[in-house]
């Protein structure tokens, strides 16, 4: 049975930003230092690649992609 989607995320965000993220999924990844505009690309590569799903451009802002809970709502309604 496949991974849940925010398990693979954590997994695949803490690969990228090289720390732990907060057990607290809702919490702020860029409040809280681990991710800046620079990472989020290399996030955002890193999600596209391990879902298989095509980011826009116009989709990448940190309002989409703040926490893994976030990720997870975004990934989710593009998985289809």
């Amino acid at each position: 049975m496949p991974a849940p989607i925010q398990q693979r995320l954590r997994g695949v965000v803490e690969k990228t930003v090289k720390q732990p993220l907060p057990a607290d999924p809702e919490e702020s990844l860029f409040e809280s230092g681990l991710l800046d505009s620079f990472a989020l690309t290399d996030v955002v590569s890193a999600i596209e690649e391990e879902f298989s799903i095509k980011v826009p451009d116009a989709d990448l802002t940190p309002r989409k992609f703040d926490s893994l809970a976030r990720m997870e709502s975004y990934v989710s309604a593009h998985l289809s």
